[in-house]
């Protein structure tokens, strides 16, 4: 997706109505979801580093188990959560707060890639998606689904599948599938009335799951 389309940080993103619209006659699920969240959209987060820690944090446990490690891990970088605070941090000290050994690592080598400026955060609004996704990947301990996360909620792009997210699997088998399991080749498949605003889809199919906004 070309990054002219991205919404400007913290506003509703531009593209938010159409997309709607569209989803609304194409979906028979989100024609139902989405007037059920009426006001609610995605807000695109200013910080990519803060975006990128808390997927790191989130991954392989649960919504309130990542919320709660999250919420304690900020508090241990006082005055705001920055790659440099980060780096100043103890072992011990992230690892009280509920982090495994090796998720300290994937934060550490985070903060190392954003305070060493080897990354293009400056470019990424003009970047296309696969583009941002390779270079993140080569972080330690960020895969495609971290990746997709910032796409998602830092730049809000509209047409990000997040194929391996639990959530979304869960959401298509309940509300596609009566419950039964989902492959990603059914995901594609459900996928394909939602382009191009995949993202928004998948954030509706969460909402669905949470009442509290993603």
């Amino acid at each position: 997706m070309s990054a002219e389309r991205a919404a400007p940080l913290d506003a509703q993103p531009a593209y938010w109505a159409d997309a709607c619209k569209h989803l609304v006659k194409k979906d028979r699920v989100l024609r139902r979801l989405i007037p059920q969240c009426a006001g609610d959209v995605l807000r695109a987060k200013a910080d990519p580093f803060a975006t990128l820690a808390r997927s790191i944090i989130g991954q392989q446990v649960s919504v309130v188990a990542a919320q709660r490690i999250w919420e304690r891990f900020a508090q241990l970088a006082r005055g705001g959560l920055t790659p440099a605070r980060v780096l100043r941090l103890k072992i011990d000290d992230m690892r009280a707060v509920g982090l495994s050994a090796r998720k300290v690592d994937y934060l550490v080598d985070l903060a190392l890639h954003f305070d060493g400026g080897q990354l293009h955060v400056q470019d990424w609004a003009r970047m296309e998606d696969e583009a941002i996704v390779a270079e993140l990947t080569a972080i330690r301990g960020v895969g495609r689904w971290t990746a997709e996360m910032l796409l998602i909620f830092h730049l809000a792009r509209p047409n990000v599948l997040p194929l391996d997210d639990v959530g979304l699997a869960r959401g298509i088998s309940r509300h596609y599938f009566s419950g039964e399991a989902v492959s990603r080749s059914e995901i594609r498949e459900v996928a394909q009335a939602w382009t191009p605003w995949c993202s928004v889809a998948s954030w509706y199919i969460w909402r669905s799951l949470d009442p509290l906004p993603v």
